[in-house]
């Protein structure tokens, strides 16, 4: 792979428009441009989550979703291309039951918060939901391989737990919500 990036601002995008990876172009607010740029964001606050504090190994495996993350955004960038497979899916599903089974399980909803690590994770999982969201959307428009959205669906059941995995590492626990709380 040679030099992807040796010239950022070339000011072919200055009429709204931005290239794809098969060569095309497509206006920036499109459906795709929407999608890739979900999942860059979140790929970006994976990025910011990785500057807590956290177990060595969950370190290591947040690093592997940020490069499905990329090869993902890849997939969507290049219109019929599939890289996202039913093995990093599997991934995902190994992980969540690994980190679920050491939680205990909730009786009420939970807020988002905690310690920061544990907040930062809930912006992840948002980030997520709409990245998942953005995909579905695309799907509508032509075919979208079902593996990237099955990705997108338990990366975000993930970050939940992890939001909660990363809230007892830090010594706390879970905000619940108080559905029974005075309302004034």
């Amino acid at each position: 792979m040679g030099n992807r990036l040796s010239k950022i601002a070339t000011r072919t995008g200055d009429n709204g428009s931005t290239g794809l990876g098969d060569g095309s172009r497509t206006d920036k607010d499109s459906v795709r441009v929407h999608a890739m740029g979900d999942v860059d964001e979140l790929n970006s606050n994976i990025g910011l989550l990785l500057c807590e504090a956290m177990p060595d190994a969950l370190r290591e495996e947040l690093i592997l979703i940020q490069h499905d993350l990329f090869d993902l955004g890849g997939e969507i960038c290049i219109p019929g291309h599939q890289i996202i497979t039913e093995t990093q899916v599997k991934r995902i599903d190994d992980l969540l039951e690994k980190y679920n089974g050491n939680l205990t399980p909730l009786t009420e909803f939970i807020l988002p918060g905690g310690s920061r690590a544990g907040a930062v994770a809930h912006v992840c999982r948002t980030v997520s939901r709409r990245a998942e969201r953005s995909i579905v959307t695309l799907g509508k428009a032509e075919k979208i391989n079902d593996h990237a959205r099955q990705y997108m669906n338990r990366l975000s059941d993930l970050l939940f737990v992890l939001s909660r995995v990363l809230n007892r590492f830090a010594g706390g626990s879970d905000v619940l919500w108080q559905h029974e709380r005075k309302r004034g």
